[in-house]
């Protein structure tokens, strides 16, 4: 059994999991602090209700963060050249988003230091920018990635990026940007639901229900995009080699637009990832209008699960595909590292991450409860 696990195809095939895994992590803990932000607007109308919101995930947005860095800790160690081309091709969208995720913890920290409603004022607004803005390039990054990068390699290996900022603020990658967002307000209200009390959490039940029916239909209609071709399509035509060296320049990919369906139409049980990603959204709705506070966000965070997990079963196994020349393309198999290196990060993740998984379980069972306005006033300074 051991020795099966670090088997280098195996061990490619378990990093690609883990990777899905981390990212989702990210989208379905911190997803719900980027949707509060991006809500805060519209669901608070007075300053001791916009106490009540930012309480909600005040304690805990900072623990939800650490999933994004081990997601590119996992990216920059197990697969270096997707690491490369991706925070460089993407240098321009990555900074703005790290900007705007470093806008969060100032804004939740200084618009408490005056009571100047103005002042207050201002850092609400950056708070929803704060959550606004990643949540639309993250699904723009989503929608590039599946049309193709523009990029290649030397016969040194050495990549060469010829796109920019504005090539990626391309239709069809907005569009994937709109079901990002719609997706984290979904994600955002029904967490409000179930921390908040009083008006918060009565207009959150409101917007996340529209939100969840939106998200819905936004990703079957990306469905559609798919197979007309507008969201690309590769397949690898040559033969893979599981257990050789990376190079991505040994195997030929060619454009196809039907491709991103072929993984579902050789295991039809893979339809049950997209088509949750469709039905969870509408349980959702449902469920923010019956009540169900509990089941609402976990039909969100599943559903969350499914609509990322639909990309990584349709790319499989290409990572980032290239545009400007497809047998460039960035695959599972091609462009990981080492198996040394691999199993050394298997082990140690095996040791650290159920630490992590611990850890933030118990903070959120310590900081379980309902955020009410008259806790906030009790609480004074103490809280946001």
């Amino acid at each position: 059994m051991i020795d099966f696990l670090f088997d280098y195809a195996t061990l490619r095939l378990i990093w690609w999991l883990l990777l899905g895994i981390l990212l989702i992590g990210f989208a379905v803990t911190d997803g719900f602090d980027l949707g509060v932000g991006a809500l805060l607007p519209f669901v608070a109308k007075t300053d001791a209700e916009r106490r009540v919101a930012i309480n909600t995930i005040g304690p805990v947005w900072e623990g939800n963060q650490v999933w994004l860095i081990l997601g590119g800790g996992a990216i920059f160690a197990a697969w270096p050249a997707l690491y490369a081309l991706s925070f460089s091709g993407f240098y321009l969208a990555m900074f703005i988003v790290l900007l705007a995720l470093i806008l969060r913890p100032v804004a939740i920290k200084y618009r408490s230091k005056m009571p100047d409603p103005n002042w207050r004022t201002r850092w609400d607004w950056a708070l929803f920018v704060s959550g606004a803005v990643p949540a639309l390039i993250f699904g723009v990054a989503v929608g590039n990635t599946l049309r193709g990068a523009p990029f290649h390699f030397t016969d040194e290996l050495r990549p060469i990026y010829e796109g920019n900022f504005f090539g990626l603020l391309n239709p069809a990658a907005l569009y994937c940007g709109a079901v990002s967002v719609a997706m984290l307000l979904m994600h955002g209200a029904a967490w409000l639901v179930l921390k908040a009390e009083g008006a918060v959490a009565e207009r959150a039940k409101s917007i996340g229900a529209n939100a969840a029916i939106v998200t819905a239909a936004l990703f079957a209609g990306g469905g559609i995009l798919v197979k007309l071709g507008v969201l690309g399509g590769y397949r690898v035509t040559t033969p893979i080699v599981w257990t050789a060296p990376s190079n991505p320049l040994h195997k030929v990919v060619v454009a196809d637009a039907g491709a991103w369906f072929q993984n579902f139409q050789a295991h039809p049980v893979l339809w049950l990832v997209p088509l949750l990603g469709v039905l969870c959204p509408v349980l959702a709705s449902r469920w923010f209008r019956s009540g169900s506070e509990g089941r609402t966000l976990l039909i969100s965070k599943l559903g969350i699960a499914m609509i990322i997990a639909t990309v990584g079963v349709a790319m499989f196994p290409i990572l980032l595909p290239s545009s400007s020349n497809p047998s460039h393309s960035l695959t599972v198999f091609d462009a990981s590292s080492s198996r040394a290196t691999l199993r050394n990060m298997l082990l140690a993740t095996a040791l650290l991450l159920p630490v992590v998984l611990a850890y933030t379980a118990w903070v959120y069972r310590v900081l379980w409860g309902k955020v009410s306005e008259d806790s906030v006033k009790k609480a004074g300074s103490a809280a946001y």
